[in-house]
């Protein structure tokens, strides 16, 4: 069994591994540590190219393209390593990264995931998007981390360095111990792709396990490598997987004013995409709502599973006010301007 194994999701990235498998090969170098690439079904050479150019990487090969959460799924029920990373192809890790995760996953049994310090491969003095220091979320489902609030990002100057827990943990540059991951159910399939690492560690969360960032260890991410930032697609997935994901995960107490209120939410944001020339994006709104009524029932027994295994009603790290709020109206941009 490997202490650790890296696994890279691909479809049709190419360029994308050809640029950043490099650097995974060089800094994840060790006899305990094996890099896998998961092909989920490719139509481009990517698998060609790994044979030809990094033939000590492991492939598996999936028939089709099952998304991020069941490729990683289907990926990780044939691996057998203590921990495994869920790592983006459009990541350039760097020296000892994996050291400083492993060390604090081998002293703290208590903890399932963690995650790295992740820079803007763009700008590597500042904090990239999806994870920037560690994620947290507000009392209506909204994420967002230490270094970036909605699209403001700060420069990182060693202010968010210490070692804190935190909510959920970036699907770009995910540890997790592979044990506890299998026993919570992995990762929903059902979304397809986002929001699913936050509802994994939701239950993580809430089943009495422990999440940190660990920014001893750093890696650069590109950023909207499949889909681009201002998508229709990305924003109808991102809103649905949200409902989604309050709705299994919610307790009962807090369901229905949350629901209502997020329903409000969510049309003014509609209103601002409008605003913004921006009408597919409107659409993809409405549309998340409309799709989350049609689906709701059959996330129903995940909701049942999830409320009788919970042994922390009141996570810490789920704050309990708007941030939405705190940054519009309220003028916080940094997240040291909050208290979490």
């Amino acid at each position: 069994m490997d202490k650790v194994a890296v696994v890279i999701l691909n479809w049709n990235g190419v360029n994308m591994l050809r640029t950043y498998l490099p650097s995974v090969i060089r800094y994840s170098s060790s006899d305990k540590v094996t890099v896998y690439v998961v092909d989920n079904g490719s139509t481009d050479n990517s698998v060609a190219m790994v044979r030809e150019n990094f033939p000590s990487v492991r492939l598996i090969l999936l028939e089709e393209n099952f998304g991020y959460a069941d490729g990683y799924n289907i990926a990780l029920h044939r691996i057998d390593a203590e921990y495994a990373v869920l790592l983006n192809s459009d990541v350039e890790v760097t020296e000892n990264w994996l050291e400083p995760m492993i060390r604090y996953m081998d002293e703290n049994p208590i903890a399932a995931a963690c995650q790295p310090k992740v820079l803007s491969l763009t700008n590597k003095d500042t904090f990239e998007y999806a994870g920037a220091s560690g994620g947290f979320i507000d009392r209506y489902g909204y994420p967002f981390c230490r270094g970036r609030i909605f699209s403001k990002v700060e420069k990182d100057e060693g202010q968010y360095n210490s070692i804190i827990p935190i909510f959920w943990a970036t699907g770009a540059a995910l540890f997790l111990r592979l044990l506890e991951y299998r026993e919570v159910g992995g990762l929903d399939g059902r979304f397809f792709a986002h929001m699913e690492e936050i509802d994994l560690c939701w239950r993580f969360r809430s089943r009495g396990l422990d999440i940190v960032c660990i920014p001893q260890s750093v890696v650069y991410h590109l950023g909207a490598g499949t889909l681009k930032k201002d998508s229709p697609r990305k924003t109808f997935l991102n809103f649905r997987n949200n409902l989604v994901m309050l709705y299994k995960n919610l307790p009962a107490n807090e369901l229905s004013k949350t629901m209502r209120i997020r329903r409000w939410l969510d049309y003014v944001a509609a209103f601002f995409f409008l605003l913004k020339g921006q009408p597919s994006n409107a659409h993809s709104v409405l549309q998340a709502w409309d799709d989350f009524e049609r689906i709701r029932q059959g996330f129903s027994a995940a909701r049942v599973e999830n409320l009788e295994k919970t042994i922390v009603d009141s996570v810490p790290e789920r704050v309990n006010y708007s941030i939405l709020v705190q940054f519009f109206l309220k003028g916080k941009k940094r997240f040291s301007q909050f208290t979490v």
